[in-house]
């Protein structure tokens, strides 16, 4: 078993138990904007990282669902913000909730799935007790909270559209709170947590999922420019035309010459609906004027090589079964994608 059949093992019950705290009643209206993007069911790889690691340190698949369903949800609430905050076309091969229902709508749904994710983790809590469940409460508080410290600066940048100041230190410091701690070693260490692990091994799956996480990151990035809409489920070129700071275009505007970065500049200073398919090709094109997915795809690899390192320095203290090569695999699996 690989980690993708792994998560389609296990994608349906953590669904189900999304969906007892997404009831659909009145107003009807409220209720379907609310499940729309659990319903649209994403790639469930962060709580099919919480339920390996767990399962790998041997704890119970029952004491996994409710943190694995408080995971799932929390993607879901945030990618609704996150969408409004970027005015995204797509999510999930479908129009971006605001584009259904209004941001109005959207924002409101999103903050009613963010209120059922703490009603899951109180629920764990009262199930586990005090002790126990108080560390995954916590270890959700600390994650998040850096999250969207991540989202802040993401966020502040296209909203000042600084190119000329922003630096590959600014770019990980993102990449690491949003996509390394979030996506990656924050739900490998809270499913280590429901097993009863802590300090060293928790310490560990982050020296392993740091490395892996931004590699992933890397490479979404380059799929952002490269794939194909249908199979990526997001417009091609949603990173320029939102504005976001990748190391792709980084690299570039650091090669580009005054002229280009000033049109760049111009360009990155409008909004999504502003920018013209003929400027959109303009970036496009100097980014391969200047090789910058070449450039993030030799960072990608070298991420990669850490995680890989990562692994071998780390694999002897692992819990040997039949969980630990399907984990270690998933580190792999996370930048060596297509979609």
């Amino acid at each position: 078993m690989n980690f993708k059949e792994y998560i389609e093992a296990n994608r349906a019950a953590v669904y189900s138990e999304i969906m007892k705290y997404l009831p659909l009643k009145e107003p009807d209206e409220h209720y379907k904007a609310v499940r729309d993007y659990s319903e649209r069911m994403g790639s469930y790889r962060r709580p099919g990282l919480l339920m390996l690691c767990g399962e790998m340190f041997e704890a119970k698949r029952s004491d996994l669902m409710l943190p694995a369903a408080a995971m799932q949800i929390s993607e879901d609430w945030i990618l609704i913000h996150d969408d409004i905050e970027d005015d995204s076309e797509m999510r999930r091969g479908k129009p971006a909730l605001h584009r259904l229902y209004g941001p109005e709508i959207a924002l409101n749904a999103g903050d009613a799935a963010h209120i059922a994710m703490w009603k899951i983790l109180e629920d764990y809590i009262v199930k586990k007790g005090i002790d126990g469940g108080s560390l995954i409460f916590d270890k959700f508080y600390d994650m998040l909270q850096y999250t969207v410290e991540g989202q802040y600066l993401d966020i502040n940048f296209m909203r000042t559209h600084e190119m000329r100041s922003a630096t590959e230190e600014m770019y990980r410091r993102i990449i690491e709170s949003k996509t390394c701690y979030y996506t990656v070693y924050g739900p490998m260490q809270i499913g280590a947590l429901v097993a009863g692990r802590t300090g060293s091994d928790l310490e560990m799956l982050k020296e392993i999922g740091k490395p892996a996480g931004i590699a992933f990151q890397l490479v979404d990035d380059i799929l952002d420019m490269t794939a194909d809409e249908k199979s990526f489920g997001k417009r091609r070129y949603g990173d320029l035309y939102e504005g976001k700071l990748t190391l792709i275009m980084l690299h570039t505007y650091q090669k580009a010459n005054k002229e280009e970065k000033d049109r760049i500049d111009k360009i990155y200073a409008k909004r999504r609906h502003e920018k013209s398919e003929d400027e959109i090709r303009f970036l496009a094109e100097t980014v391969d004027k200047y090789k910058g997915i070449e450039y993030a795809q030799k960072e990608a690899e070298k991420y990669g090589q850490l995680a890989k390192r990562a692994i071998e320095r780390y694999k002897s203290k692992l819990p040997q079964n039949r969980y630990t090569p399907i984990m270690l695999s998933a580190m792999e699996e996370l930048y060596v994608r297509k979609k």
